[in-house]
């Protein structure tokens, strides 16, 4: 039978590339673009990172809230105190 390679449609699409960088890095990235910010509680906010200091205080501009998956409400700027984030992900390639 034969050594051939699968279909194109078949093979698995490359692994994302793998980024190496600080966390401010990262930070410094995302200023300007959409983020998800994962509060302590569980909570979700989605919005455009326009700000953070040293203390991880955020500011979002567009922000939507995001309890279970389900869109609660939605603010024009949002500040978050830094002591209640979890963490922040890019919500769009970088």
């Amino acid at each position: 039978m034969g050594d051939t390679p699968p279909p194109p449609e078949a093979t698995p699409p490359p692994p994302p590339p793998v980024t190496s960088g600080s966390p401010t890095d990262f930070l410094k990235n995302v200023v300007g673009k959409r983020v998800v910010v994962r509060l302590t509680s569980g909570v979700d906010y989605r919005g455009v990172l326009s700000c953070l200091d040293g203390y991880m205080n955020i500011a979002l501009e567009q922000t939507e809230e995001h309890v279970n998956g389900i869109v609660t409400n939605r603010y024009g700027d949002a500040f978050i105190r830094g002591n209640n984030v979890l963490y922040i992900s890019a919500a769009e390639p970088l």
